[in-house]
């Protein structure tokens, strides 16, 4: 009954990590999106491209 237990939990463990990696590459990919899009957005001081963001 044990090793039973112990098996259901890896596979509980494994597939809540999986959903959690799957859910962080999803993050990734629209943090990206977003910092490409900030790139060619930018606003023009002066003539030339200013920074969008304010670091």
């Amino acid at each position: 009954m044990a090793p039973l237990l112990l098996v259901l939990l890896l596979a509980l463990i494994l597939f809540g990590a999986g959903f959690a990696l799957k859910v962080l590459w999803w993050i990734a990919v629209i943090v990206l999106v977003l910092w490409l899009l900030g790139f060619l957005v930018r606003p023009t001081v002066g003539g030339r491209r200013g920074r969008w963001y304010r670091w």
